[in-house]
């Protein structure tokens, strides 16, 4: 597989949030044909479409030779690691990891669509990777979610 750029967003609203995002981001590093490039600051932000606690989130630049499907399957096993649990769409969870964007490459399976389908409704998702690839953000997404409560913290993480 050709080397591409992906981002990844990570999630977390149970349990020590920032700390399953450190271990996410350290997780995507030992991965054999991956290289985390950069993290985005940590953030907090309400659910969207889901009830529960905020969560804390970011986005991280990594370059990859995985195919998409192996990178996916990747981070499913980083996401059960941390005790992932779907009992529900959108229910709380210890981590989750969605890649955003795979290079230029648009996918449409019945497991994996690039790029993410919801990326441009949430703030979440826009301003932590606006942080690290401004160029990938247009500022019409961006005022689209402005009314979505996001903060960005200043603990490292």
């Amino acid at each position: 597989m050709p080397e591409f750029l992906a981002y990844i967003g990570l999630g977390a609203n149970l349990g020590d949030a920032p700390a399953a995002l450190r271990g996410a981001v350290q997780a995507m590093e030992a991965l054999p044909g991956a290289q985390v490039l950069q993290c985005s600051a940590l953030y907090r932000s309400a659910p969207v479409d889901a009830a529960g606690p905020d969560f804390h989130n970011a986005v991280v630049a990594l370059r990859s030779t995985l195919a998409p499907e192996e990178l996916l399957a990747a981070l499913q096993a980083i996401e059960a690691t941390a005790g992932r649990e779907r009992p529900y769409r959108n229910a709380p969870r210890t981590l989750d990891l969605d890649i955003l964007l795979c290079g230029d490459l648009a996918i449409s399976t019945p497991t994996l669509t690039v790029p993410h389908p919801r990326m441009r409704e949430r703030a979440f998702v826009l301003v932590p990777l606006a942080e690290i690839a401004p160029g990938l953000v247009e500022p019409a997404w961006l005022d689209a979610v402005r009314s979505q409560h996001i903060e960005r913290l200043d603990q490292a993480w």
